[in-house]
Formats: C-alpha cells, sequence, structure tokens
C-alpha cells in the first residue's frame, strides 16, 4: 500500500477507468477531475465497480483557477492528464475546440502542477496520430511528427510543452505515446467498438449491417488495461522521460472485422457496407509502434492478444444486447 495520491483528468473515459482501477489496486487515494457537461459521465467506473472509490473534483481543463484547486485539494504526486477530445473525426468538424482542450488545456495542467506542487509526478496522454503521415515503417520516439488531423496538431502541442516543462523547470513530466488502444469501456464512435456493437446487435437480430469507410487502413491495437500499467510505470522512473506504447503489430480494419464476425459464428462479408461517408479528409494509412524502450526501460510487455481483446469486446457487448 503506497499511500500516494493521484489526480487523474479525463477519469471517467476508458484510460481513467482504468488507471483508477490499477491504482486504487496499488493503495492509492484517487482523484478524478470532472466536467460535468453529460447526464450520465460514470458509467465506466460503475463498470468497474469502483465509482464510489474515486473522489471527484469539478473541474475543466480550460480553467486553470479550478486546476489549481484540484492540486491543492488531492495533495496529488502523481497527475495524469487524461481528459481529451479524444475522437479523431471530431476534430474536424471541432477545430478550435480540441486545441483547447487537448492542446492549451494540458499546458494549463502543467502550470497548475508548477505553481501547487512541481515535485509531483505528472504524465500526458500522447498519442501515435501525432506521427500522422509516417516517416518511419516503425515510429519509435525519435520518429518526426507528421500529424494528419486536428487532433494530432492538438496533442503534438501538448507533447511537446510536456518535454519544455521538463526540460525548463525540472519537472517530473513524461509523455506516452500510445497506439489505438481498445477496451469493452471504448465509446461508441471509435471503430473498434463500432464494430463489436454492430456485431453483437446482428447477432441478436437488432441490425442489418456494418457500415464503414477505409477497412484497408492499419492500425496498432492494444487492450487498454494493459497500456495504463505503461502510464504508471512511467511516473515511477527516477526521471520523466517519452515512451511509444504499443505491441508492434499492425492489423488491418478488415483484419479486424473478420475476427470480430468469427467470434460469433458470422462472416464478415455477408453484412459489411462500405460508405464514402466515413473516409478522414486527411486519412492515416498505418500506424506501428516500437515499444522497444518501453520494453528495456519500464519492463513493459502486452499481455493481451488482438483475438482476445476483440473477443472481450464483442462478449461484453452481446451481454448489454441480451
Amino acid at each position: 500500500m503506497t499511500g500516494k495520491s493521484a489526480l487523474i483528468t479525463g477519469v471517467t473515459g476508458q484510460d481513467g477507468a482504468y488507471l483508477s482501477q490499477l491504482l486504487l489496486g496499488k493503495g492509492y487515494r484517487v482523484h478524478g477531475l470532472l466536467a460535468r457537461r453529460s447526464t450520465d459521465t460514470l458509467w465506466r467506473l460503475r463498470e468497474l465497480g469502483i465509482e464510489r472509490d474515486v473522489n471527484l473534483i469539478d473541474g475543466d481543463l480550460n480553467d486553470l483557477s479550478s486546476l489549481i484547486r484540484a492540486m491543492e485539494v488531492s495533495r496529488a504526486d502523481e497527475v495524469y492528464n487524461l481528459g481529451a477530445q479524444s475522437f479523431v473525426g471530431t476534430s474536424w468538424q471541432q477545430p478550435i475546440v480540441t486545441a483547447q482542450i487537448d492542446g492549451v488545456g494540458a499546458l494549463n495542467v502543467l502550470e497548475a502542477v508548477r505553481i501547487v506542487n512541481a515535485k509531483a509526478h505528472f504524465y500526458q496522454a500522447s498519442t501515435s496520430e501525432m506521427f500522422g503521415l509516417i516517416q518511419a515503417e516503425k515510429q519509435s520516439e525519435t520518429t518526426p511528427f507528421y500529424p494528419r488531423s486536428p487532433y494530432g496538431v492538438a496533442k503534438l502541442m501538448a507533447h511537446w510543452a510536456t518535454v519544455n516543462y521538463r526540460e525548463s523547470f525540472g519537472m517530473h513530466a513524461s509523455s506516452g505515446i500510445l497506439f489505438n488502444h481498445e477496451s469493452p469501456l471504448r465509446g461508441i464512435e471509435f471503430v473498434t467498438r463500432k464494430v463489436t456493437d454492430a456485431v453483437a446487435r446482428i447477432k441478436r437480430g437488432k441490425q442489418s449491417e456494418l457500415r464503414l469507410g477505409n477497412i484497408d487502413a492499419k492500425r496498432d491495437w492494444g487492450f487498454a488495461g494493459d497500456y495504463v500499467e505503461a502510464m504508471w510505470l512511467m511516473t515511477q522512473q527516477q526521471v520523466g522521460g517519452d515512451f511509444v506504447v504499443a505491441t508492434g503489430t499492425t492489423t488491418t480494419v478488415r483484419r479486424m472485422c473478420e475476427i470480430a464476425f468469427e467470434h460469433v459464428g458470422l462472416k464478415v462479408e455477408d453484412y459489411l457496407v462500405i460508405d464514402p461517408e466515413f473516409y478522414r479528409p486527411a486519412e492515416v494509412d498505418v500506424l506501428l509502434g516500437d515499444p522497444a524502450k518501453a520494453n528495456t526501460v519500464l519492463g513493459w510487455t502486452p499481455k493481451t492478444s488482438l483475438e482476445q481483446l476483440i473477443g472481450m469486446m464483442v462478449d461484453a457487448d452481446l451481454r448489454r444486447q441480451s
């Protein structure tokens, strides 16, 4: 039991929920920043059975005063900035909001940490979308960035702000450059969950087809429950740093769909419809992470295969549709 205190922004999201569960299991006092913008934001914490174990603090990434207050109330030893407008597709419709939340919001959190407790260990949720138009076959911490969406651009600002605060103020600040990570707690707008939800509905006779865009895009998919352990390991190091967190394997959207349909004994070609409406203005065709540094320095490796992950997600959606 550590007795440490952690503050998590984005605590009601997929990663926030799994990270809360991990830290609670290690004896942390877990505080979560809650922006009250929707009717039921706590369903993920509820599904994990930890809703009452997380101390929720009202606040907003665009309100520095609320972040300072959250730091003071939580007395956080570790701060995890997971809060974001995290759907890439939406960032083209809401580029300014995405920049304010994902870019300036991260800067606000860094400032609050610096002002209240500059010794706290800070984690920034960076993303493989910063690589965008890839400059290397496998993307590592030294691969040049070339974001292809307003989301990737905003996250790149937050990433470099984290590096800057580490180098300028000597803060223990780390960036986890996480490749796609999924779970049964994934939002329905993300392609993996869209697929597993559709498979469950089709199996239950509630839906007749699945409409997708570019199914030849390749992604490096892992399990969010594995990836939050890497986040925690970064904050335990003697100094902060940047780490790619990935499986090192890339798979097409088409193959991911096949796995999901095969899990319930169906054939994808009987239900899949390609819809140009779902193509992005600027597509990221391939993402493939090189997690060698995380493997070596953090001692982290993913435990869950893509087949296990998709099976887990389909089973959860089948239960929801029963």
